[in-house]
């Protein structure tokens, strides 16, 4: 147990920000990084990604680079943490909504079209949650997103009324959660008549499977 805890304090240690940002300058130059790697990631993928690269499409030095993050891998985990934040906010917004009074197609549409939003504005998010998943480094925020995700997906679900025990809604989270994820992914790649069609497909599928568990009483 005490290696698991050393180990896992060593991660956060190498996955950490050289500084945290301040003043508005250091705030400006650590999105001007994230923007950039994220741009990259697109554009060449993960295997090659460098942060000499990073540093060269920036401008600036690979040790100016380092001022702000030790290694290309602490890059990818703040543009997580940052996708993670937006994808929070996106589901605190659904949440404000009058989740009681709506059916469950117009409460799908409105969670479904916010989320989206978010994959929209993030870019490389098909490269970014491929190395989330697939780099033990970064396991942890995918684990954490999921956590996150789920959870409010089970509060919105009894305040639609859904009578399922917790451990049920969490379940039914977790398949909302996969499908929305593995379709919305497709509804960003595709263009114009094709996107709109497979998000009018995933709200549709999303709709049959939470109609088969609702039963308020």
């Amino acid at each position: 147990m005490i290696m698991t805890l050393e180990r896992q304090k060593d991660r956060k240690n190498k996955l950490a920000p050289r500084r945290q940002p301040i003043q508005e300058r250091a705030k400006q130059k650590t999105q001007q990084i994230l923007d950039a790697t994220a741009r990259l990631l697109d554009e060449v993928g993960f295997d090659d990604l460098t942060t000499i690269l990073i540093a060269k499409d920036l401008g600036i030095s690979v040790g100016a680079l380092y001022h702000y993050f030790p290694n290309k891998h602490a890059i990818l985990y703040a543009l997580g943490e940052r996708w993670l934040s937006r994808m929070t906010e996106a589901l605190e917004a659904t949440e404000r909504l009058d989740i009681e009074s709506m059916s469950l197609e117009a409460f799908i549409a409105c969670q479904i079209d916010l989320m989206l939003d978010v994959y929209k504005e993030q870019k490389a998010i098909l490269p970014l949650a491929q190395a989330l998943w697939a780099i033990p480094e970064l396991r942890e925020l995918d684990a954490q997103h999921d956590h996150v995700v789920i959870s409010h997906f089970s509060r919105m679900y009894q305040r639609l009324g859904f009578q399922q025990e917790e451990e049920e809604l969490d379940r039914i989270a977790r398949l909302h959660l996969e499908t929305s994820h593995a379709l919305l992914l497709t509804v960003v790649d595709q263009k114009s008549e094709r996107s709109a069609k497979s998000l009018c497909d995933l709200k549709a599928i999303c709709l049959f499977m939470l109609t088969k568990h609702h039963k308020p009483q």
